[in-house]
């Protein structure tokens, strides 16, 4: 297993974004197209993008999959993409159009059996997002919180067959201030499977951090905010883990 930089990118009303915390209202534009932003990680040596549909996410259908599908065909990256999911379809239009990884967030609380029907259907290639609020799962854009335990969903979804699970944690997303490595730990652990951490990284300091996390199954870190405010460079972030 190696450790992987996922560079992400956050796509609302055709732009490249960031929220804080995942507050729809507090919104920072950094780039007029995402393919674009896309392409300069690539440039940089990035294997791995992380992509998330917010617009999809907010509405339960996909809206900006045309970047997405752009981005997979076009560079020498591999994708995975979240938001906006809801129907076989839409993992179809995606695996078909050459997305290497799809990530199944609220559907995983909601409809539970489906996602244990792709998860036989298509195996490693469905990713399972669990974004939690003081341990708790939170779907729809984070707009609402479950009553379901991140580690609890985590085994069960295992037990059906889930290689991959990302991790974020909603307090730490955007903040900056580090990521919370002991829930990443303790799901890695729990489900015995890889866990992509997601949410608060700031420093080339939390890189290290994490990946000393990887006996425990930590495979990767997803790195937003932090690249933007030009804290450090994916360039950088890679020549750090590798």
């Amino acid at each position: 297993m190696s450790f992987t930089i996922y560079p992400a990118i956050d796509m609302r009303g055709g732009k490249c974004v960031r929220l804080t915390q995942g507050d729809y209202s507090q919104e920072t534009i950094y780039g007029e197209n995402p393919f674009h932003m896309a392409q300069k990680f690539a440039d940089e040596g990035a294997e791995w993008i992380h992509m998330v549909d917010l617009d999809g996410a907010k509405d339960g259908r996909r809206i900006n999959d045309r970047f997405v599908i752009d981005t997979a065909q076009k560079l020498p990256v591999k994708v995975q993409i979240g938001g906006g999911i809801r129907t076989e379809e839409d993992v179809r239009h995606y695996l078909d159009n050459g997305i290497d990884r799809i990530i199944i967030g609220s559907l995983a609380i909601s409809q539970p059996e489906l996602v244990k029907e792709w998860l036989g259907k298509y195996g490693e290639r469905i990713a399972i997002g669990l974004d939690a609020k003081d341990g708790y799962v939170a779907t729809h854009g984070w707009l609402e919180t479950s009553s379901k335990k991140a580690v609890d969903v985590g085994k069960e979804l295992a037990a059906a067959g889930a290689e991959t699970f990302i991790f974020t944690d909603i307090a730490t997303d955007g903040m900056l201030t580090g990521p919370n490595i002991k829930a990443v730990a303790e799901l890695a652990r729990a489900t015995g499977r890889q866990v992509i951490a997601s949410g608060g990284v700031s420093s080339l300091s939390d890189l290290r951090k994490v990946r000393a996390h990887e006996p425990d199954g930590v495979s990767g870190v997803i790195i937003g905010k932090a690249i933007y405010m030009k804290q450090f460079t994916v360039r950088e972030a890679l020549k750090e883990v590798n």
